[in-house]
């Protein structure tokens, strides 16, 4: 990655160089000629970064304009409305789609933990209802109301501290 910045920021250096050349190039903005390579840039950063197309509609805009302010001829209107509400299309399109990707449901905490169902490990010796299972990774300790055996389907219903409630899976409904 510290290459590909290495060369952008290469070519924008050479790219204003040629822009402050003693040459006088005719009829050609330098705005205009920045603009469209900034929107090239952002297009290509686009394919590599993982950003749900915001750095390419970014990309798309800044193309646009420059190749509008190359042109030295004044937009019509509409045409620049047009382009605003596309833009803005996209954008929520995009949008749209990025947010209905996220999950829904809770994966950690409390509410990851509540209404898991998992197999007891171990059972206390002294104690019938205290044990041992493995959930999301870890050994959590476990209480049930009724005696526990090896092997035995629990659901999680509670949890005071490192101490995990649980009943058995059958006799216990989800959300309880």
């Amino acid at each position: 990655m510290n290459t590909r910045c290495c060369a952008l920021a290469l070519s924008m250096l050479l790219s204003g160089a040629a822009l402050a050349a003693d040459a006088p190039l005719p009829a050609v903005n330098p705005v205009g000629l920045w603009l469209i390579t900034l929107g090239i840039a952002f297009l290509i950063a686009e394919a590599a970064l993982p950003n749900y197309g915001v750095i390419g509609l970014g990309g798309i805009v800044m193309f646009v304009i420059g190749a509008l302010i190359l042109g030295n001829a004044e937009p019509p209107v509409p045409m620049m409305i047009g382009l605003g509400l596309v833009s803005a299309l996209l954008l929520a399109a995009l949008l749209w789609r990025a947010l209905k990707t996220r999950p829904r449901q809770p994966v950690s905490g409390d509410a990851g933990l509540l209404g898991s169902v998992t197999a007891v490990t171990v059972v206390e010796p002294g104690d019938g209802r205290s044990g041992w299972v493995q959930l999301q990774g870890e050994r959590w300790q476990v209480l049930s109301p009724t005696p526990l055996h090896t092997g035995q389907p629990v659901r999680v219903v509670g949890r005071k501290g490192l101490l995990l409630q649980v009943a058995a899976a059958d006799a216990a409904p989800l959300g309880e």
